[in-house]
Parts: structure tokens; C-alpha cells; sequence
């Protein structure tokens, strides 16, 4: 974990996952170039897949690594409604590719409801047994999901079913009154980016509002590696976890 936290409690996760879905999307078409602007920008952790793992790893070796574990329903020819319903790799795969977490996500209140919980607590079950640590990544209702299902209630719910079921730390979405999330979650919070948002002073605005709820960082892709410029963008995101920037000293960062 201390590969991902730093020593104020806080991590910049940045997700590199997004191949699975969508293939080569724009920002990640060479991944070795995505991942140098970030590690310049201060990315404290990566979050990808087996793949970029393993042709990258020299490039990613000043970051901590958390391999997804699980698949994802591609979008080819079709929105994907997420992760499948299957773990694709295992415990010690993660372990010989030397990633410091594995992740896996669950989907609360949606129809693959019990096969993504069911994957999380597996994943659990046998990443403890090798003392590596579990993110869940706690969506509720599924990643298309509308605002009816992201309210605080819902998201609370999810991230401590989450830590009920044993995940070592959480990426869930933001959502206003987050210290109802954080409070009783009693492990590590992040906030999962999203879509790609026209407003970048609108991500950092709910940055800075995650992190002063006791959140304690974020897991964020496209907003970063689709920003105009990815470097910058990671250096304000790591100002506002770490040097406890505002949201006007973080966008004046990328001017």
C-alpha cells in the first residue's frame, strides 16, 4: 500500500484500463508516451491491465501498479454496461508482473448485482492469502448508470459493502456530502473519474470537496490522459491532494 499511498494518507491513481472497452482510444494509442507525461505530472499509481503491465514495466516503474483483474464487456458494436462477469486473471499473474494491489469492480443494484460481488470477495479471498492488498471498485447500479442510482445514500452503501466483503481500499463515485461515504468506510476512499467532462475546474472543484470529506484521493482516466496536456493536468490533480491547493492555484497550473 505504500506504493500507492504516499505518507499524507493521499493517492493520484491514474486508470489505464480503458483498452479493454475501447481499445487503442485516443490517449492511450502509445501507452509508453501516456505514462512518461504522467509520471512527469507526479501520478503516485497506475491502475491497468495485464498487457500494459507487461510491455511497459520499465516505463512504469516509478509507480505503484494495480492490475485489474477482471474483464469488461467491450463496446464494440455496442455501450458497455461495464465489467464481465468473470475473473480473468489471477492473484498470481498480479504477483509476477510485481503489482502492488490488484482491482476488481462490483456493481450494486444492478443485474450483474451478485456476479461482481462474488468476484470481489474471490479476488479477496485469495489476494489476502498472498498479503496482496484488494481495490473494489464500487459502481452502484453499473457504470451507466443514471444520477437516480450515484446519490450519497447509494454510494455509501456500495463502498461499505465493499469494505465488508474485505477490499483493502475503495474507488467509488464522488457525490456531494461525501463525508457520509468516507465515515463509515473504515478503509481508504477514491474518487473514480468518469466520462471524459467538458469542465476541467468542475473535476478539481469535486476533487477538493472529496478530499476535505476525508477522501483520500482519486482514481481518475480519462480526465487526465484526454486532457489537453496530461502532465499538467496530473501535476494540479497531485497539487490539490498534496500540497493542499486550491482549486484556483490547481487551474492556474494548466494555463
Amino acid at each position: 500500500m505504500n506504493r500507492i499511498f504516499k505518507p499524507d494518507g493521499k493517492a493520484l491513481i491514474v486508470a489505464l484500463d480503458h483498452g479493454l472497452l475501447d481499445g487503442a482510444c485516443p490517449g492511450l494509442e502509445k501507452p509508453a508516451e501516456t505514462i512518461a507525461k504522467i509520471v512527469e505530472g507526479g501520478a503516485d499509481a497506475v491502475l491497468t491491465s495485464y498487457g500494459i503491465a507487461r510491455r511497459f514495466a520499465r516505463e512504469l516503474a516509478p509507480l505503484g501498479l494495480i492490475l485489474r483483474g477482471d474483464g469488461a464487456a467491450t463496446n464494440l458494436g455496442k455501450k458497455s454496461d461495464g465489467p464481465s462477469s468473470s475473473l480473468f486473471f489471477e492473484v498470481e499473474e498480479a504477483l509476477r508482473l510485481g503489482a502492488d494491489a490488484v482491482v476488481v469492480t462490483a456493481l450494486p443494484g444492478s443485474p450483474k448485482e451478485e456476479a461482481t460481488l462474488k468476484n470481489l470477495a474471490t479476488m479477496v479471498k485469495v489476494a489476502h492469502s498472498w498479503d496482496v492488498p484488494v481495490l473494489g471498485e464500487m459502481v452502484p447500479g453499473g457504470f451507466n448508470s443514471g444520477p437516480e442510482y450515484r446519490t450519497q445514500e447509494n454510494v455509501a452503501m456500495s463502498a461499505r459493502i465493499g469494505v465488508e466483503l474485505g477490499a483493502d481500499f475503495i474507488k467509488t463515485p464522488y457525490a456531494a456530502g461525501f463525508e457520509a461515504v468516507t465515515g463509515p468506510c473504515f478503509c481508504p476512499v477514491v474518487i473514480l473519474g468518469g466520462s471524459k467532462r467538458g469542465s476541467e475546474r468542475e473535476m478539481l472543484v469535486d476533487i477538493k470537496a472529496a478530499v476535505e470529506a476525508g477522501g483520500a484521493g482519486v482514481a481518475i482516466g480519462r480526465n487526465i490522459f484526454q486532457a489537453d496536456n496530461p502532465t499538467a493536468m496530473t501535476a494540479a490533480v497531485a497539487a490539490i491532494l498534496h500540497q493542499g491547493a486550491s482549486v484556483e492555484q490547481a487551474m492556474a497550473m494548466m494555463r
